[in-house]
């Protein structure tokens, strides 16, 4: 093989991961919407590490626990910037703009 396909195979492997992150905010903001609606803090820090470390677990490598902790953390962090994104635009006109760092700045 390759290095062609090789590189085929990362970018479709890409592909579906940026729509399986997608999918992940959708869920993300639907437990926003509930937690808001219920009074429940937006952010639980004991399920962010019931999750992290079913992770590690879960984990055959290559990638140490550390990279896997790492980047699970960024996708946490990640999900609850577009759940306070859908919170301040409900109708979800400005989700698209989720995209701009600056816009929530300091919501980690």
């Amino acid at each position: 093989m390759d290095i062609e396909h090789w590189r085929k195979e990362i970018d479709e492997i890409d592909s579906e991961l940026l729509r399986l992150f997608n999918v992940r905010a959708r869920l993300a903001i639907k437990v926003g919407t509930l937690k808001r609606s219920t009074g429940l803090p937006l952010r639980d820090l004991d399920r962010e590490q019931f999750v992290l470390d079913r992770l590690q677990e879960a984990n055959s490598g290559p990638l140490d626990h550390g990279a896997v902790v790492r980047l699970f953390r960024r996708i946490m962090r990640e999900s609850r910037r577009v759940e306070a994104l859908a919170a301040q635009h409900p109708n979800g006109s400005s989700l698209a703009s989720a995209s701009n760092p600056t816009k929530l700045r300091g919501i980690a």
